[in-house]
């Protein structure tokens, strides 16, 4: 058997909950309800009248999903390869679906890819440039630890 991956696993893990953050930033623009407001209601203005909060919640699930898939344009770019800018992007992205009712489930899933991609970072995995490819192993001086 071979090695765990962790970016592909992690990359599964966001496309996920960017789903799941979709889905819930819809589902708030009908039923808005911040997920902190039994403690305080301070954060109904980001929920309603204006969708604000809604609005975030539905891009920044867009973006995971383009991002991660990615699109043709992403594809390659030097954003879609570092692991440094999903390790800054994540953690924004887990607090705005934190912040709205629907979408906790989508911030726990994304702080575990988050996890998961520190892990792989840590590791000094890399993604290529082709999406969902593995690493080209080295030459005949033993390669890497693909």
């Amino acid at each position: 058997m071979g090695r765990l991956i962790k970016n592909h696993w992690a990359r599964l893990i966001v496309l996920a909950s960017a789903t799941y953050q979709i889905a819930a930033a819809v589902e708030g623009y009908f039923w808005p309800k911040v997920l902190w407001d039994f403690m305080t209601k301070t954060l109904d203005p980001a929920v309603k009248p204006i969708p604000i909060l809604q609005t975030i919640n539905l891009v920044f699930g867009l973006i995971l999903l383009a991002w991660e898939w990615p699109l043709n344009f992403i594809a390659g770019s030097s954003i879609h390869r570092s692991l440094e800018a999903r390790l800054a992007f994540l953690p924004l992205s887990a607090l705005s679906a934190a912040l709205l009712y629907q979408g906790a489930n989508a911030a726990i899933y994304q702080a575990i890819a988050l996890a998961v991609y520190f892990w792989a970072y840590s590791e000094g995995e890399i993604i290529c440039e082709k999406p969902w490819t593995l690493p080209k192993r080295g030459g005949a001086r033993g390669g890497s630890r693909a």
